[in-house]
């Protein structure tokens, strides 16, 4: 039996039309990814399945009695109760099936034993039965261990966990509510890869329908059983995998391609004929017959937005001495008293390296890549840089945008001010990263995560003076979308340079890195080879089949 039918549902905002006609069947176990550019109606398109808005038309079919569940990237109203209550508050039926039960059981002590209070005790009873017993509170705090939250968190108050936090919460509160349906909205955001893959477990192993919003391609392949493209506001529906449907989306467009081309030679044709013959009298007639045929051609075009996508290239870099950077004996220390995060820290990185940084989130990655960029001191041992290192350093949110410029700045402001170029240049660079015109003029302030994440990228590529021939880059994905993730990756691939990446995409890892440190009981390991050698290793280490040293499969350590 099908859990949701969508049936022809058009969706207008602003009193303009965002999705026509979309359709779509969701079965039990299906796991459907949404796809489409930011601004096609995916997060709308989620909210009106939870039946937080309705359609302008069409018809939306759930059958009596299956549960749906949203997680979004709204952070939760109520700050002041306890993380635990939060999660829980998402299980209603559950907390009211245990009052009804606490209630009936008052009146059952009190002496009630009559038929009707017995049956409807037991009735209660069937019920949480079938939402998982008294267990059910347990699988709730499994859902927030999952996500990386510990015991002592769960008596916090919601207004004392950061944005991050609180987004994981509203994660944990849809999983923990066991729903027949699950709508999640960029649900990784937030996650270090120990709670990916912990989250892609749990939802392939769930009983249920999930519906997925996520730029994360490494978990839309791990997930995904089918996708629902929306572009230009229609919907097209593709039974397979994620990676399948990339495949078949890039043969369309090169149908799609060739179609425009053989259209456009032959209204060419057409036009040179109408413009030789018009006005002669013995053709007149043909070439008003081919007016007339020319105007009901029905154009095939692209969608306009298909010509939007950001231009990455990195300038030649200037060669630096063999190391980059070596860090003996480092002390990595955050907070007053100090915390410390890093110690006896080994670390080096050589000319044209691509070296991956991974580990949990708070395990230090931040604070270490900060200070090999010269952003903070080291608390102890030593630190050398090479000969002629030149370092481009993006942070995580991007705060370096703003830093030194008046209040209020536009994009160009602060375009000009970070790279040093002519207003003419910068707005032929913020060009290529989707600023042009007028959006070249919005205030700094006022910019979208992805909006910022674009500009930073701009900044660090468009230096004139010493381009970089060092990167850090801490999360340089963020808020992008799946184009500009991949051209990213691509120009990053291209990088002559030498690379520091902090990165929860994997995709992105798995492209880019040739060699992989791991944050491991507050030090520094290396290992040899990219994102998969590193993940054999760990894999193997954590099934008993390679040592606590790693074996032969581990590469030279750093500690």
């Amino acid at each position: 039996m099908a859990l949701l039918i969508a049936s022809d549902l058009h969706i207008d905002m602003a009193g303009k039309p965002l999705l026509r006609g979309v359709s779509f069947k969701l079965e039990r176990r299906e796991r459907m990814t949404i796809a489409g550019r930011n601004g096609a109606g995916k997060t709308t398109l989620l909210r009106m399945l939870a039946g937080e808005t309705s359609a302008d038309r069409g018809e939306l079919s759930v059958p009596r009695g299956v549960r749906i569940a949203l997680h979004d990237q709204r952070p939760p109203r109520e700050r002041g109760r306890p993380l635990r209550e939060y999660v829980l508050s998402g299980c209603a039926e559950e907390l009211q099936i245990e009052a009804e039960l606490a209630e009936l059981e008052s009146r059952m002590a009190a002496g009630a034993a009559d038929e009707p209070t017995l049956a409807r005790y037991s009735r209660a009873q069937a019920r949480l039965e079938a939402r998982g017993g008294y267990l059910w509170r347990d699988r709730a705090t499994a859902m927030a261990h999952g996500l990386g939250f510990v015991d002592a968190d769960l008596h916090r108050p919601l207004d004392t966990f950061s944005g991050g936090q609180l987004t994981r919460a509203s994660l944990a509160r849809a999983l923990a509510t066991s729903a027949d349906v699950l709508l999640l909205d960029e649900p990784t955001n937030h996650l270090d890869i120990e709670s990916l893959e912990w989250l892609e477990q749990t939802l392939v192993g769930i009983d249920a329908a999930v519906v997925l919003v996520a730029h994360d391609r490494w978990f839309l392949e791990a997930v995904g059983t089918s996708v629902l493209e929306l572009e230009g506001g229609r919907s097209r529906f593709f039974a397979g995998s994620w990676h399948a449907w990339r495949r078949e989306q890039a043969s369309r467009e090169i149908a799609l391609g060739k179609a425009i081309d053989r259209q456009q030679a032959e209204i060419a044709r057409m036009e040179r004929f109408i413009e030789r013959f018009r006005y002669k009298a013995t053709k007149a007639r043909q070439a008003q017959s081919r007016v007339k045929k020319l105007s009901k051609i029905e154009r095939v075009e692209r969608d306009r937005s298909d010509g939007q996508s950001l231009e990455f290239s990195f300038a030649a870099p200037a060669r630096s001495g063999r190391v980059v950077f070596e860090l003996t004996g480092g002390l990595i220390e955050v907070g007053d008293p100090p915390v410390t995060l890093l110690e006896h820290a080994e670390l080096w990185l050589e000319r044209g390296e691509h070296v991956s940084l991974v580990g949990p989130n708070g395990s230090g990655k931040t604070t270490l890549i900060e200070t090999l960029a010269g952003r903070r001191p080291l608390a102890a041992g030593r630190l050398s840089t090479g000969h002629n290192v030149h370092v481009g350093y993006l942070s995580q949110h991007a705060d370096e945008l703003g830093a030194g410029g008046q209040p209020g700045q536009s994009v160009l402001d602060a375009t000009q001010r970070a790279t040093g170029l002519t207003p003419n240049k910068a707005r032929a660079l913020l060009g290529r990263f989707l600023f042009s015109g007028v959006e070249a003029e919005k205030p700094l302030d006022g910019l979208s995560g992805g909006e910022r994440r674009r500009l930073s990228l701009a900044v660090l590529m468009g230096s004139d003076s010493h381009p970089p021939n060092v990167l850090i880059l801490d999360e340089p994905t963020n808020h992008l979308d799946i184009e500009s993730r991949e051209a990213l990756e691509d120009a990053l691939r291209a990088f002559a340079g030498a690379i520091l990446l902090v990165s929860h995409d994997r995709a992105l890892l798995d492209a880019v890195g040739t060699r992989t440190v791991a944050v491991e009981d507050r030090s520094l390991r290396s290992y040899v080879g990219g994102w998969p050698e590193y993940v054999r290793v760990r894999d193997a280490r954590r099934t008993g089949e390679l040592d606590a040293d790693g074996g032969a499969g581990a590469g030279p350590a750093d500690t």
